[in-house]
């Protein structure tokens, strides 16, 4: 789910094309076209359902896979439900957080899946509606919230926020330099009057940072605060950190995780839940690995894949996505 939050909007075509859909197809396919067909159907989830674009494909693809659904967004459900209704009785939807796997695993009696798919970050869905918030291009309330039930919104942060605990937020999950200069200025402003649309907040990072630096290669200077706004909303890297384990829990033997990320701060955590996995848990100096203390799986990807040239001619959210993927080789001990 690409975060790109470029002004530009794209055409109506582009905001259903999967990302590096071809590649993840190819590294699901081992497992899922490894069923008998006799056998149980191969059960793939995926956690991020967004507008259902790898779900179609992957459905499509492998006619002997039942795919299990996840989105927090209710209008995601809901939207993929049609797209999907020629798979129904292959498909199973659940409103809920990815980081709610375990419990929706365990609510559906699947103690096992062959395969996990994440696509990250905000879908085309929430971006390109208006009155969710998400982007600096146009005009809206400042909610940011994907799953509109509840919780805190963007304007909730920026107006309760004191400047130390704002400017950690936007220098830490928007990696932005000037977050303190960004934040003081908003702490500013509010005292006269909430901060409660997207152009208001656009237009104080705007001012805030220097003239020097406004429009540089990274683009707009709101785009790293909002990035960062969206992600503390929705509490994205702690659900992450959390949920990595436990989906490669649930993988068997032979089953395969598959991640796309769109940003340095959620690839770092990816990296780092492969790697701990692809490792082995035995001190270095001993000579041998005990036995239980061998790897759990194995890398797919050598570093992060990145989408081609001419993907992201095609497809301009491709831009910034990193994919890697491993494969359970182990059981629990």
């Amino acid at each position: 789910m690409p975060e790109t939050l470029d002004p530009a909007s794209p055409g109506p075509d582009e905001r259903h094309v999967p990302v590096l859909l071809d590649r993840v197809l190819a590294l699901l396919a081992p497992v899922l076209d490894a069923r008998a067909p006799d056998g149980p159907a191969s059960v793939v989830v995926d956690a991020t359902l967004g507008l259902g674009g790898h779900a179609v494909a992957i459905l499509s693809a492998f006619d002997r896979t039942h795919l299990v659904g996840i989105d927090r967004d209710a209008d995601a459900i809901a939207a993929s439900a049609g797209r999907l209704a020629p798979y129904e009785t292959r498909t199973t939807l659940v409103h809920a957080g990815y980081d709610d796997l375990p419990g929706v695993l365990d609510r559906l009696g699947l103690e096992r899946v062959d395969g996990v798919l994440f696509d990250l970050g905000v879908s085309s869905l929430q971006l390109d509606e208006v009155g969710r918030g998400f982007s600096y291009s146009r005009d809206a309330p400042l909610d940011m919230r994907m799953d509109q039930s509840g919780g805190r919104t963007a304007a909730d942060v920026v107006n309760s926020y004191p400047a130390d605990r704002l400017a950690r937020v936007i220098a830490t999950y928007g990696e932005e330099r000037f977050a303190r200069r960004i934040a003081e200025r908003v702490v500013r402003e509010r005292v006269a009057a909430p901060i409660e649309t997207t152009n208001q907040l656009a237009r104080l990072v705007l001012a805030a940072v220097p003239a020097a630096t406004r429009y540089g290669p990274g683009g707009h200077p709101a785009k790293r605060t909002f990035q960062a706004l969206r992600i503390e909303v929705n509490g994205e890297l702690d659900a992450l950190a959390r949920v990595l384990p436990a989906a490669i829990a649930a993988l068997a033997v032979g089953g395969r995780i598959v991640v796309l990320a769109y940003h340095s701060l959620e690839d770092r955590l990816v990296k780092r839940a492969l790697a701990a996995g692809a490792s082995t848990t035995a001190p270095d100096d001993l000579p041998f690995v005990p036995p239980g203390q061998e790897p759990q799986l194995r890398l797919l990807t050598r570093g992060a894949e990145r989408p081609s040239a001419a993907e992201v001619e095609r497809n301009s959210r491709a831009a910034s996505a990193r994919l890697r993927a491993a494969v359970r080789i182990r059981a629990a001990a």
